[in-house]
């Protein structure tokens, strides 16, 4: 009776089966319940901004990166674009989001991080505070917002309701934040650049070279064609042209050249520029001259085009006068200009003109009857204990004094060691050193001069560099023999004067003449071989 009871206990054959199938069937309804929420799903990135808490589609995050340790202010540019920098060989403009909210908002504080967006194929960079999380958030969770027309630039698109209401969390539209003005021309240049960056090393060509100068706090590039010649700031005269923008006017060789303060212009200039340190870039326009007064020139940069990275303008004025960003491994970025589209200003064009007009007879009449023009030439000035000049043909780059990457054992001590510059080894030479000359006071100045002879390139250690002269061939003269036969310096090193074979005749800014020593380099390279064997 009992076994009979426990039997009947027992579910039967079908019994089971029909429970299997039944919960068979409640875990696929289950699973299609998850599958349908899963396919309305969506995955945001969030991030942390004063307080407040935003989120973009995890897809149009590339990354998220620490504060660089520069950022390059571009001029003429809103508020909301803190700048540019450098990332893995691309230039990203930092958007600072607190201030597209909010233009009062500070600028960018210590501590902050940005996330890089990719829009449209174009790097972008999101200012915030601090990461959030990944979000997963259902389409019921989601809502959109919005605007009336005109109601202004509208980068909130809706918004997240998470934890049952009590969390809010909005949306950003990276369409609406981030418009690029430039995209067409930053894909065609990114895609020349890539090119020309695989058929860079299989070809053997000179790369271009470039002025590097400071306006205020920013540092720019202009390509040494563009560059006539660069002059210490000259005596300059008053003009009935004269404004914020345009200084006046100076005689170059019996023409009126007008002066554009290049720092007012492009707004980024600021108080307490060294006047000694300021100079005036004469640069063509057209058929007129028009001099560009800047703080200080900084250098000469060998560069290739592959080099400039195209930079995505975000509403700054006169975008088309910014071809790019020049990378410098010393963080030393400089804004690359177009000189086609900054000069072709319709103010800055009449002051070029218009001073002509004005005053080109009265320039001319200064210096008529000084007989015909001689050949000129180009040479970039620069201090060693004195006045020195080397012919800017010669001079494939300058740098800043820098760390020597290493120091072979049984190099004279005129040898500083070695550096690498562009996947090239460079010997470079302390010239004071080489000849004997006291140490420097104050080796703050000091620049590296990369020259070649011979198919060997050296790095030349000197003072500090001047400015860029041009001169006729009337102003190269022979070295007198007697600083050529000077006897040596009394410490077993050569005198420098034995490796001068020119001098330069420079006029003065009172009219007088000052002698500037020619670098030659052929001389030079004999005086180290002579040592390096000795």
């Amino acid at each position: 009776m009992i076994a009979h009871q426990e039997n009947a206990a027992q579910p039967t054959l079908a019994q089971s089966a029909q429970a299997a199938l039944a919960a068979m069937n409640a875990a696929r309804a289950e699973a299609a319940q998850v599958l349908a929420g899963a396919a309305g799903m969506a995955l945001y990135g969030s991030f942390l901004l004063g307080g407040q808490e935003f989120a973009l589609p995890a897809l149009s995050i590339r990354e998220v990166v620490n504060l660089p340790e520069r950022i390059t202010a571009l001029p003429l540019s809103p508020p909301c674009l803190e700048g540019i920098f450098t990332l893995r060989g691309a230039a990203i403009p930092v958007m600072n989001l607190a201030r597209i909210l909010d233009p009062a908002a500070p600028a960018v504080q210590p501590g902050q991080r940005i996330a890089i967006l990719d829009h449209d194929g174009v790097q972008v960079g999101l200012l915030f505070d601090a990461t959030g999380e990944v979000l997963r958030v259902r389409p019921e969770q989601r809502s959109s917002v919005q605007y009336a027309p005109g109601a202004g630039r509208a980068v909130i698109c809706g918004a997240l309701l998470l934890d049952e209401g009590r969390r809010l969390v909005q949306v950003l539209d990276a369409n609406a934040l981030i418009r690029v003005e430039n995209v067409p021309q930053v894909r065609s240049l990114a895609a020349a650049a890539h090119d020309a960056q695989r058929a860079r090393f299989l070809r053997q060509a000179e790369g271009h070279k470039a002025i590097v100068f400071r306006a205020g706090a920013t540092t720019f590039a202009l390509p040494m064609l563009a560059v006539q010649e660069i002059i210490r700031v000259p005596a300059i005269e008053p003009s009935a042209m004269l404004s914020a923008v345009c200084k006046g006017w100076f005689n170059l060789r019996g023409r009126a050249v007008g002066v554009v303060d290049f720092g007012v212009l492009l707004q980024c200039a600021a108080d307490g520029a060294d006047e000694a340190e300021r100079r005036i870039l004469v640069v063509r326009v057209g058929d007129d001259l028009l001099g560009l007064l800047v703080d200080a020139v900084e250098d000469v940069r060998a560069h290739f085009d592959s080099d400039i990275l195209p930079i995505p303008m975000l509403g700054t004025g006169r975008a088309a006068m910014f071809r790019g960003c020049l990378p410098h491994p010393d963080g030393a970025d400089a804004l690359f200009l177009a000189p086609e589209h900054i000069f072709t200003q319709g103010e800055v064009a009449e002051i070029c003109a218009g001073h002509g007009r004005l005053y080109g007879e009265q320039a001319a009449a200064a210096v008529r009857g000084a007989g015909t023009v001689a050949r000129r030439r180009v040479y970039l000035a620069f201090s060693l204990g004195s006045a020195w000049a080397a012919d800017i043909g010669q001079v494939r780059e300058i740098v800043p004094y820098g760390t020597i990457a290493l120091r072979p054992p049984g190099m004279p001590d005129c040898v500083e060691g070695m550096m690498q510059l562009r996947r090239q080894m460079l010997c470079v030479v302390d010239l004071r050193r080489l000849y004997g000359m006291a140490p420097l006071d104050d080796p703050s100045e000091r620049r590296i001069l990369v020259v070649e002879h011979d198919g060997e390139s050296f790095g030349l250690v000197v003072d500090r560099v001047d400015s860029i002269l041009t001169l006729s061939d009337r102003e190269r003269r022979p070295a007198p023999t007697l600083g050529r036969n000077g006897g040596g310096n009394g410490a077993g090193a050569p005198d420098m004067r034995r490796d001068v074979g020119e001098v330069l005749a420079v006029a003065g800014e009172e009219g007088d003449e000052h002698i500037v020593c020619l670098f030659d380099r052929a001389r030079f390279a004999a005086t180290l071989r002579a040592r390096l064997d000795a």
